[in-house]
């Protein structure tokens, strides 16, 4: 720590800080442009100026200086800068003015208009005339791709989208070309970019260079209603701002969370609201003579009482999928205990993963955090730059600082950061000490290594095997210490950990979904499951939100609320509990998961003890105390040791690839037609790269 003092007030900050961040922790306020606290310095906006007690007669840039830079007093007294003087405050206009020379008076029409850094320090530190008259520079915007729009002669050269898509993304797809007033911005080659975290520089340009080219003329920013959400287009939970005007959503933007997605969001995330709109299901609907047509809820019930009744208890079944909160999932769970039925599943893609084996075998232990501490790391059956792009960024980070050994059991990807490739699959784990002895060496003398499991290991006949493996790995390398544990699983679902947490798995004597899915059932409740095939023969109840796959097969459908739509608890890959806000309300007759699986309840004779939102949520809390609260509990790791102990001769292929289009992996995204160009442009670039 070291002693600073900022305009006359003493305080100690940490000796690594800049002058920037040290004004700051005084309470002082110091505009900046190309500074941002989770990039690297670059120096070139000028706008931090401030003035040092002792040093040239000059301003200085406070982002590049550091508080180890400045000298003591004479006498030793401590260090001393001033962020408001006469010398600053004209130093400060003058950047202005010079920044405003070139920039166009476009602000009418422009989408960074009220949400503009520009606009904003302008008015606070600039001065209300310009003495320049010539004319002003003009840039060719560039294409960079579908969801980022360029207005290129807006650009003040900040370079902070540079540096994130290099530092943060992992790719080189943006660059500062030509010098002083032919500087720019570009692609080099005008190619769109590939990055799935490339959205992120839109909340990074401190003006209206790059702007969402879907929002495009949308609205203003005073016109939406804020709502604060979790994000369910993967298992990380995202902390995410929903706005909407009226009833529908105009955009998704990161909320700041340093325990999960720090300030970034994933494409997928942020530009997938349009698909909230298309395809909706709005009314319920029955199948006659092979054909769906609409009909009232009062008739749709009608139809599943009728097919229930007649039905034998262990002929009934139910399937959560993949967005489902934790409402509706215990709402279904206790609605089928009533029915007597022990079918139920939400592991729709079949991962072998069994809440009995203890909460710590199906979680991310070492939390999203935690892998900055960690020293190694094997990732087995995982790709997390499309399962977790968030979470891979994480990765990246942490390898970046160095000492962070990384190796890879399964398919051969670009993740964005170098790692160890020591082969396919099975067999490779089971000989993994000679499939690259000098990163399984640095794994075992590591002193926090991590394992990531992800669902490529877990699916199909031997993913129990894969696991129980994996265990004994973590067991035999040190991974599960005291005050430690790096065994983790990667889940891509945002229900699943939820699902497995109350319990929503077959009871005794019960089917999987596949068993289910395959015909053994008569009668299937099908909660928003649209990643699984459903073989002809079964009665299929589809209780979800868009025309997707589940619907397609269906018998019965009835409407119900996607993730915007309704108050939901959400628990993330880590075992983090997660609460939503409603945002909007669903379209037409479209009700609510949780009620609308209520009123089939009393239709069906077996009413649910609640009637509320309140009341289920304390049903289910009391029979769960650990999801009573948002946060994170941490899960038993000796759990994890009974697992390795079932460990046994590992066999089978190479591990699959669970993921096999970011863009398009829920029917929400399906129903995106941004997402479709986008996949389609990746699809593209895939040929283009194979060929």
């Amino acid at each position: 720590m070291a002693k600073i003092k900022v305009d006359g007030t003493e305080i100690e900050v940490p000796d690594h800080y800049t002058l920037l961040q040290a004004a700051e922790e005084a309470g002082a306020e110091i505009p900046r442009f190309c500074f941002h606290e989770r990039l690297s310095v670059a120096g070139n906006c000028r706008m931090c100026l401030i003035e040092v007690k002792g040093g040239p007669p000059k301003p200085a840039a406070s982002c590049a200086m550091g508080v180890r830079d400045l000298r003591p007093g004479p006498n030793g007294e401590a260090p001393e800068i001033f962020t408001n003087t006469p010398m600053v405050k004209k130093a400060r206009e003058g950047v202005m003015e010079f920044l405003l020379i070139n920039h166009p008076l476009d602000c009418p029409i422009c989408d960074q208009g009220g949400e503009c850094d520009l606009q904003d320090q302008a008015m606070a530190f600039g001065v209300d005339s310009s003495r320049y008259r010539e004319n002003k520079r003009a840039v060719e915007d560039k294409y960079i791709g579908p969801l980022v729009k360029t207005i290129m002669t807006r650009c003040i050269h900040c370079t902070r989208c540079v540096r994130f898509t290099t530092e943060v993304a992992g790719i080189s797809e943006l660059g500062l070309v030509g010098r002083g007033e032919d500087a720019e911005i570009t692609t080099y080659l005008e190619n769109a970019m590939t990055s799935e975290l490339q959205g992120n520089v839109i909340d990074l340009c401190p003006v209206g260079a790059l702007t969402s080219r879907p929002y495009a003329f949308q609205a203003r920013p005073w016109e939406l209603s804020k709502t604060e959400t979790v994000d369910v287009m993967d298992a990380v939970g995202s902390s995410i701002r929903v706005d909407t005007r009226g009833r529908e959503v105009m955009r998704i933007l990161p909320r700041t969370n340093e325990d999960i997605n720090e300030e970034w969001i994933s494409d997928k995330t942020r530009f997938v609201w349009d698909g909230l709109r298309t395809q909706r299901l709005d009314r319920p609907y029955i199948r006659e003579n092979g054909r769906l047509r609409p009909a009232s809820w009062g008739e749709a019930f009608d139809v599943v009482k009728a097919r229930v009744s007649a039905t034998a208890p262990d002929r009934l079944g139910a399937i959560a999928g993949d967005l489902a909160a934790l409402e509706e999932m215990w709402a279904l769970k206790r609605l089928m205990a009533s029915l007597g039925s022990a079918n139920l599943d939400c592991r729709q893609d079949g991962a072998k993963i069994d809440p009995a084996n203890g909460r710590a075998s199906y979680l991310f232990n070492t939390t999203i955090a935690g892998i900055e501490h960690a020293d190694a790391l094997l990732i087995v059956g995982s790709n997390p730059r499309f399962e977790a792009s968030v979470l891979n960024a994480r990765i990246r980070k942490r390898w970046r600082q160095g000492g962070f050994p990384i190796g890879v059991v399964g398919q051969r990807a670009d993740l964005r950061y170098e790692y160890a490739y020591l082969g396919a699959g099975s067999d490779t784990l089971s000989n993994i000490e000679s499939a690259n002895s000098g990163f399984y060496e640095a794994l075992k003398n590591a002193s926090r290594p991590m394992i990531i499991v992800g669902g490529g290991a877990l699916v199909g006949e031997k993913g129990g095997e894969a696991l129980a493996a994996l265990a004994a790995l973590a067991r035999e390398i040190g991974a599960v210490t005291e005050g430690w544990n790096g065994f983790n699983v990667l889940h891509t679902a945002a229900s699943r950990v939820g699902g497995l947490d109350i319990g929503f798995v077959p009871g005794e004597g019960g089917k999987t979904a596949a068993e289910m899915a395959s015909g053994g059932v008569d009668v299937l409740f099908n909660l928003g499951a649209d990643e699984i095939e459903i073989a002809p023969g079964a009665f299929v109840v589809y209780v979800g939100t868009h025309g997707d796959k589940g619907a397609h097969r269906a018998d019965v459908i009835l409407p119900a609320a996607t993730y915007t739509e309704k108050s939901g608890t959400w628990v993330n890959t880590e075992g983090r509990v997660q609460t939503g806000g409603r945002a909007a309300f669903p379209p037409g007759e479209a009700r609510e998961d949780w009620a609308v699986l209520r009123a089939l309840s009393a239709v069906l004779g077996k009413t649910l003890p609640f009637d509320s939102l309140g009341a289920l949520r304390r049903d289910l809390f009391s029979s769960n105390p650990a999801l009573g609260g948002d946060g994170l509990t941490p899960a038993d790791p000796s759990v994890i040791t009974t697992l390795a102990d079932r460990a046994g001769t590992l066999s089978g292929g190479a591990f699959p690839a669970v993921v096999h289009d970011f863009y398009l992996t829920n029917p929400i995204a399906r129903a995106s037609k941004v997402m479709a160009e986008c996949s389609k442009l990746a699809q593209e670039l895939h040929l283009e790269a194979a060929e």
